[in-house]
């Protein structure tokens, strides 16, 4: 199944997100380009590139909710990961060359097992050659492509949860819940290396970004059906969503006033709840609507971070 080309319609507004269960050989920005097309909604992302190979959650922001795609971006994300022991690629996965091959037969659980322990918490993670981080604007696999020495320099990242899935020799399948910026292909690489045998990733699926899980997700095939018959909205999720796990402030008359145009909110909190410096949180008026963000600023005084209400659509 190809990715969909067609040109967008006429603009519309719409807002919220859209969980897709990205397929195989499509990638992120034909996702985009399909709902955008079919949603005639100009403002159109997704919230964290998966390559074409890989499956998964795939947030799309519709509208307004574009403006809280960083913080998808920079939350939690989980995948499932199927890593070939024995093999190593230029880049790190089964679409690239192969450049070594080793003997794994002798790898045990207990093995990979302790070789997996080096990979959690906070380390510092060297990024593929192939990537589409930026030297001097350009991609790193532009460059690498060319046959150019890439070596990115290592990222200080965050992975939260390391579990074996199973282990069928030289097959291992992981599941990670990793935080911005971590490469799934180079914990595939680091493996193999730690190992003495060599690893590239063989097969990836993400399984969650933020509060978007892949049990929740639409595949494709049921989204283009819902674009057909006008259904589509019903998957619509709520932009606010994004801000799930995040305090709430219900804001009265004179503090939702002073927020739609920007001013400073004053915020009490019940007893025995205090603000973290530089705090994001939800705001809300009385009746339920969502105003936007409110960052801490001092005492009782949270400033506006970003706001939804005072926009007319």
């Amino acid at each position: 199944m190809k990715p969909f080309t067609g040109k967008p319609g006429r603009a519309m507004t719409v807002d919220g997100v859209l969980n897709v269960d990205k397929p195989a050989g499509w990638t992120s920005f034909d996702v985009v380009r399909f709902v955008r097309a079919r949603s005639r909604e100009r403002h159109v992302g997704h919230a964290g590139t998966l390559d074409p190979a890989a499956t998964g959650v795939l947030p799309v922001l519709l509208g307004n909710a574009t403006r809280l795609t960083e913080y998808l971006v920079d939350g939690r994300k989980g995948y499932r990961a199927r890593i070939e022991l024995g093999v190593e690629t230029d880049t790190y996965d089964r679409d690239g060359t192969v450049v070594a091959t080793r003997d794994a037969s002798r790898v045990l659980l207990e093995d990979v097992r302790a070789a997996l322990m080096e990979f959690e918490g906070e380390i510092d993670q060297r990024p593929p050659a192939f990537s589409a981080i930026k030297r001097e604007g350009e991609p790193l696999y532009k460059a690498a492509r060319r046959g150019e020495a890439v070596a990115p320099a290592p990222r200080r990242v965050a992975v939260h949860k390391l579990d074996i899935i199973s282990f069928e020799p030289p097959f291992v399948s992981v599941a990670v819940e990793c935080g911005k910026g971590f490469y799934v292909r180079s914990l595939a690489h680091d493996l193999g290396q730690a190992l003495g045998v060599g690893g590239t990733l063989a097969g990836l699926v993400r399984t969650r970004v933020g509060p978007f899980r892949l049990e929740g997700a639409l595949g494709i095939e049921a989204l283009r059906r819902a674009f057909e018959d006008g259904t589509w909205q019903e998957a619509l999720i709520a932009a606010d969503e994004v801000l799930i796990g995040w305090r709430a402030a219900i804001l009265g008359p004179e503090n939702e006033a002073n927020m739609r145009h920007g001013r400073t909110a004053r915020i009490r909190w019940q007893p025995g709840v205090r603000a973290i410096p530089g705090e994001l949180c939800r705001a809300y008026s009385a009746g339920g609507d969502f105003l936007g963000i409110l960052r801490w600023a001092s005492a009782d005084a949270w400033r506006p971070e970003k706001v939804f209400a005072s926009e007319a659509r």
